[in-house]
């Protein structure tokens, strides 16, 4: 996945003491007491990672760490994030926080291009209970052309934009199944109304919580490149009509141990606005 290149690099905020130079400001996601998620609203990152408010560390109930975070071969994958494939660069920034909970938030953030802003997104995360070995991530985005005029995002020749998971790499990668297949190349660059990704020591669910999202493909790595995108974009751009609003809906169970295929999609089932059709 190629994220958005941000037209300037972010100046990080002078800061008040030594011990916060390397602690940008964060919201931490709770599931009863247990911090099961850090948010970075305002990422202190050189402008060629395109800096972006990303979720990381996401962790199981056990305490697994289930996001990576700017790997040596991935600098500008951030955890838990959105991107959109743009040569013009664009630039993603918090704005205001419309609620903030410990298990949850609603917050806006601007989506902007050489100091004009293009889309107003309403991003909503919330923590689920699945359980006392499961939880789920319930990630939608609402990005509304605020221009005037219909905009495009993405581009012809890009496979991504949208949703995406970095997931840290591991000696033996994860098994990748889907609800309509099993491996890598049989889900790659196909939609499917779920996604998982199973270890021996976790299993991550997702699931296309809208009809919109659900038709979105899928992009996925297990291999040297570990991560799960639901693709806003793939190989050709997405239109918006002024004032529109496109809007896509993720939610993701993370569980303590390995899920079996049939295992995987009754929780499927439980998050999908679909219920028992999935």
């Amino acid at each position: 996945m190629t994220p958005l290149t941000p037209s300037n690099p972010l100046t990080p905020a002078t800061p008040l003491t030594p011990s916060l130079t390397r602690r940008p400001p964060c919201t931490l996601l709770r599931h009863g007491h247990r911090v099961v998620g850090t948010y970075v609203h305002r990422p202190e990152l050189p402008g060629t990672v395109a800096p972006r408010p990303y979720l990381h560390p996401v962790r199981t109930l056990g305490g697994v760490t289930v996001t990576g975070l700017r790997p040596a071969e991935d600098p500008a994958h951030l955890g838990v994030s959105m991107a959109i494939p743009e040569a013009a660069g664009w630039n993603q920034r918090h704005l205001s926080w419309l609620l903030r909970d410990p298990d949850g938030f609603v917050e806006e953030l601007s989506w902007t291009a050489g100091g004009r802003q293009l889309l107003l997104e309403r991003r909503t995360v919330a923590v689920r209970s699945l359980g006392t070995e499961c939880w789920a991530m319930d990630f939608t985005s609402a990005l509304t052309n605020v221009t005037g005029e219909e905009i495009a995002l993405g581009g012809a020749g890009h496979a991504g934009g949208g949703f995406f998971w970095r997931v840290p790499r591991r000696p033996e990668p994860a098994h990748v199944f889907s609800a309509d297949g099993e491996g890598e190349a049989a889900v790659y660059g196909r939609p499917a109304d779920w996604l998982a990704l199973a270890t021996d020591d976790w299993t991550l669910v997702f699931v296309g919580a809208t009809g919109d999202t659900r038709a979105d493909p899928w992009w996925v790595r297990t291999g040297d490149h570990p991560g799960v995108g639901s693709a806003l974009t793939w190989q050709r751009p997405l239109p918006i009509a002024p004032a529109d609003t496109v809007t896509r809906r993720i939610v993701t169970a993370i569980a303590d141990t390995r899920l079996s295929h049939p295992a995987a999609a009754r929780l499927a089932a439980q998050l999908s606005d679909r219920g028992a059709a999935v």
